[in-house]
C-alpha cells in the first residue's frame, strides 16, 4: 500500500488520483478537517471518491481514536477486494494513527472537557498549569500554560488515569499494520507558497463566504472549529480574511514539513511538476520494493 504526505497546497489529492489512475487503488483521506460534513471547500475536499472524507457533521467531536478504527477498517476492507490502499493527507497524526496500531489515550467522558474548560478559566493559566504538574508532571512538562487546549487535555486524562506524555517510541515505530511506502512531496518554499495564495483566491471565488455562514448556523463542535479559517472568514472583511487565511495556511504548510521530516522510513520526491510523472516516480520505486496487485484502475 502507499501513503502520501505533504504540505498543504503540495499536490497530495492530485498524486493520489494519478496512483488511482494507474493501479486498482481505494483513496484513503488522512486529514483531521476532510471528516467533516459541510465544508468541502474549506477544507480541499477532493472530487474523486475517498474514504473518510465528509463522513461527521459539524456537532460531531472527532478523536484520533475513532478515526484509527476508521481507517484500520477501510485500509482491510481495500486489501481483502484486492485494491492497493492509497492513504493521502496532511495530518500527520490521522497518517500514523491510519497506518499503525498506536497506543492511544482514552476519550474523554460527556461533560469532562466543558467540566475542565470551565476550571482552567476559573483558575487561569498558571495555576491550571500547577495543578497539571501536581497531578501529572510528565505532562506538565510538555505543555506550555498559556496551551489552554493542551492544558485541558492533559487534565482529561489525568483524571482517567492515563497522560499526554505517552511514549514517544510508539508513535514513531516503523512497525506498520501492513507493509507500505510512505512518500512526501517536496515542494520548493516559493513555489508553494504561490500555490497556497492561488487556491485561497479560488476558494472565495467558489463561495467560501457562503459555505462558511450557513456552517455557523448549526451547532459545531470544539474540534470542528479548529478548522483553519473558519472564524476569520466569519469576522473579519474579505480582503482581510483572504490574508489572514493565507498566513495561517504558509504557518500550517511551515509545521506540516516539519512533520515530514519526522515520519519513520518517509522517502521523498519532487512535487513541483504534473501529478503524473510524480505517481509513475512513486509506482517505479514500489516496484522494486513490493509487488502490485495486478488488474486495470477502477
Amino acid at each position: 500500500m502507499f501513503a502520501v504526505f505533504g504540505p498543504t497546497a503540495s499536490g497530495k489529492s492530485d498524486v493520489a488520483e494519478a496512483l488511482a489512475d494507474r493501479i486498482r487503488a481505494t483513496l484513503i483521506s488522512a486529514d483531521a478537517m476532510q471528516v467533516y460534513r459541510g465544508l468541502p471547500i474549506l477544507t480541499n475536499q477532493a472530487v474523486r471518491e475517498t474514504e473518510l472524507v465528509s463522513i461527521w457533521e459539524l456537532d460531531h467531536e472527532a478523536s484520533v481514536g475513532e478515526y484509527a478504527e476508521l481507517a484500520h477498517a477501510a485500509v482491510d476492507e481495500a486489501l481483502e477486494r484486492g485494491r492497493t490502499p492509497v492513504v493521502v493527507g496532511g495530518t500527520g497524526l490521522y497518517l500514523r494513527a491510519a497506518l499503525v496500531d498506536l497506543d492511544l489515550p482514552p476519550a474523554p467522558e460527556p461533560g469532562t472537557r466543558e467540566r475542565w474548560e470551565a476550571e482552567y478559566d476559573r483558575l487561569g493559566a498558571e495555576a491550571a498549569h500547577e495543578l497539571l504538574a501536581a497531578r501529572d508532571p510528565a505532562a506538565a512538562a510538555r505543555v506550555h500554560a498559556n496551551d489552554r487546549r493542551r492544558v485541558v487535555r492533559a487534565l482529561e486524562l489525568s483524571e482517567a488515569g492515563a497522560t499526554l506524555a505517552p511514549s514517544e517510541g510508539r508513535l514513531w515505530t516503523e512497525e506498520v499494520r501492513h507493509p507500505t511506502l510512505v512518500v512526501g512531496l517536496e515542494v520548493p518554499k516559493a513555489v508553494l507558497e504561490e500555490r497556497i495564495a492561488t487556491r485561497t483566491m479560488q476558494m472565495f471565488e467558489s463561495g467560501i463566504e457562503e459555505e462558511v455562514r450557513r456552517a455557523l448556523q448549526r451547532p459545531i463542535s470544539a474540534t470542528a472549529r479548529t478548522v483553519h479559517g473558519l472564524s476569520d472568514i466569519a469576522e473579519l472583511s474579505r480582503d482581510e480574511a483572504i490574508a489572514t487565511l493565507i498566513r495561517r495556511t504558509s504557518r500550517y504548510a511551515a509545521y506540516q514539513r516539519k512533520w515530514m521530516r519526522r515520519i519513520p522510513g518517509l522517502v521523498t520526491v519532487p512535487a513541483d511538476r504534473p501529478a503524473g510523472e510524480v505517481a509513475d516516480e512513486i509506482l517505479e520505486m514500489a516496484r522494486t520494493r513490493q509487488r502490485l496487485p495486478a488488474g486495470p484502475a477502477g
